[in-house]
């Protein structure tokens, strides 16, 4: 008896689920995306991305059914037999993750209620994830999660497994950083710590502390529970908001994670009852979350807390193929238990009552991306406001990016992706004239800004400034290889605030005249090149080497200076 219930378990756990759920920004997870270009797989969620929800499946191609002597097998209508086959990838022969059945129910469910899910166990690992970087001048690196990457050395480790169940779905996914943060020229703070931002307004320090430092954080861990397609979960799973590449306005892995519960639809068809149209997908999801202030800010116990409300709504309309629009709004409040009345704000323009003056800082940003699968083509931008209500609305920013898949006919098996994506994240030109304004992820009662324990919740090039990217990506069977330039001036809003209802002659707190910050942009021109490798189809090794060019670092002696970062990841897939 023992024998066979071993025996079971063993046939049940080699069948696999040809789907995958990956870390977002991952490159496994980049790869897939590339893919949706060509239709050759389909974008999971619209709008409202964690690794839960990053559930990828490969469309299948419908090929007729021959007999033995090559005709076509015919169904009891007449009609052509035919079986989906999975499309020719470059990749196809690596371990690109793999859910696996540990158990399957014969009986799906018998009511309308038990029928919402899976009757089945199933089980990924996350194996071993290395990553390892070497600033030689400066920090750099951007949508690592808690790991902040530092003068020097640094490093992190992240592995996990997911386990589901009958709705129930419980992912441990925890990251270790280790950052050398060695010293290096920091501008003078705008606070008594001296390691804090040089404007006031955000939870951003230009180094933290003066000694090399360990983070431990829950990264992609959490419990959730789905019927049918929606959905309600506890963790601490970043989501990635909106269309964006590289730099998203409102939602992205750029900071340390924070524990959040959230609710909602995951991507669902729409149709109209009786006669059976499709009129689009939607998507949706509310929550709510626990914002941490760093150790290199203030010295108030009083504020470290802040409560973050938020929305996500997105639809992709059939009648127009491949389109998606969307809205994130976002509310950041001091940490009270009232605060949550915030969640009903989410659906109106109206001004706040109550608040007294601890204030609030509101964000949200409209969407649209579109896609042209045939040629492999696709197009987004989105438009952010800053303290947008129903009279009012600050500063605005927006970002434009296009993706192309490019044909390479006489290279077999090889693919390739051009991906451009512009960043204005500067003060607007019409709010110029109001105050000095730190950014958009700033404000002046939420001190902290828009930020998780000193690192910004958003895009982590050109926060305050403007970025410009381009690259460009081969895909062949054994990796990818990417050639990119980047412009980013992070801290545009430093020079333009000390304009602001100034004259020429003017100086500022330290002495010196307003025309002395003419033309002083900080600027940074990045030249890198990145690398993918399976060794084996389940062992992929990365690396990067990147060339920045730092001018008018202290935005007053017109220096340039130059970044040298190497970068080597070992990624054991299962």
């Amino acid at each position: 008896m023992c024998k066979n219930l071993f025996s079971a378990i063993v046939i049940g756990i080699s069948v696999s689920v040809l789907s995958a759920q990956e870390a977002l920004k991952s490159a496994e997870e980049e790869y897939y995306d590339f893919l949706s270009l060509t239709g050759i797989t389909e974008r999971p969620t619209l709008g409202y991305r964690t690794l839960s929800d990053s559930e990828w499946k490969f469309n299948e191609i419908k090929t007729p059914v021959l007999d033995a002597g090559g005709n076509p097998v015919l169904n009891e209508d007449g009609t052509p037999l035919t079986e989906g086959i999975q499309p020719a990838h470059p990749w196809q022969n690596n371990n690109l993750g793999t859910k696996h059945t540990f158990w399957q129910s014969e009986n799906q469910g018998g009511n309308w209620f038990t029928r919402g899910f899976s009757h089945s166990v199933k089980f990924k690992t996350y194996g071993l994830e290395w990553y390892n970087s070497f600033n030689t001048a400066a920090p750099y690196g951007q949508n690592d999660g808690a790991l902040w990457q530092g003068k020097g050395y640094n490093t992190s480790l992240s592995a996990g497994a997911r386990l589901e169940g009958y709705g129930f779905e419980v992912t441990i996914k925890p990251q270790i950083c280790f950052s050398q943060n060695l010293d290096f020229d920091l501008m003078p703070s705008a606070y008594k710590n001296e390691y804090a931002y040089f404007q006031p307004g955000i939870d951003l320090p230009q180094r933290f502390g003066d000694s090399a430092y360990w983070t431990f954080d829950w990264g992609d861990t959490e419990i959730r529970w789905t019927w049918k397609t929606f959905t309600v979960g506890f963790g601490t799973q970043s989501p990635w908001l909106g269309p964006a590449w590289l730099n998203p306005m409102l939602g992205s892995n750029n900071a340390a994670t924070y524990p959040k519960l959230d609710f909602g639809l995951r991507k669902t068809a729409i149709h109209i009852p009786h006669f059976g149209w499709h009129i689009g997908d939607i998507e949706g999801r509310i929550w709510t979350g626990c914002l941490k202030e760093s150790d290199y800010f203030d010295d108030n116990p009083d504020n470290n807390y802040r409560m973050l409300n938020a929305l996500s709504l997105s639809f992709a309309p059939s009648f127009i193929p491949g389109l998606t629009i969307g809205l994130n709004r976002i509310f950041i409040t001091r940490w009270k238990a009232e605060n949550l009345q915030y969640l009903g704000r989410l659906f109106t323009t109206s001004r706040a009552n109550g608040t007294g003056d601890d204030g609030e800082d509101q964000k949200a940003s409209l969407f649209a991306d579109w896609k042209f699968p045939r040629v492999g083509f696709e197009v987004y931008g989105e438009y952010g406001f800053d303290d947008f209500s129903d009279n009012i609305a600050h500063t605005a920013i927006y970002t434009v990016g296009v993706k192309q898949n490019i044909p390479l006919p006489r290279l077999s098996g090889i693919k390739s992706e051009l991906i451009i994506e512009v960043n204005t994240f500067e003060m607007s030109q019409d709010f110029q004239l109001e105050w000095p304004y730190s950014g958009f992820y700033s404000h002046g009662k939420i001190t902290q800004g828009y930020t998780s324990k000193g690192q910004i919740l958003g895009a982590g090039t050109g926060y305050a400034g403007s970025s410009q990217y381009l690259g460009y990506r081969l895909y062949y069977a054994k990796g990818s290889s990417c050639l990119f330039f980047q412009r980013s001036c992070p801290d545009n809003n430093y020079i333009l605030s000390k304009s602001i209802n100034k004259r020429l002659s003017d100086t500022d707190s330290n002495g010196i005249k307003v025309t002395e910050y003419r033309a002083c942009y900080k600027t940074i021109f990045t030249f890198g090149f990145t690398q993918h490798y399976f060794v084996t189809r389940n062992l992929l090794i990365s690396g990067s080497y990147v060339l920045s060019f730092l001018q008018y670092t202290d935005y007053l002696n017109r220096d340039t200076s130059c970044n040298h970062r190497i970068t080597l990841g070992v990624r054991w897939v299962r």
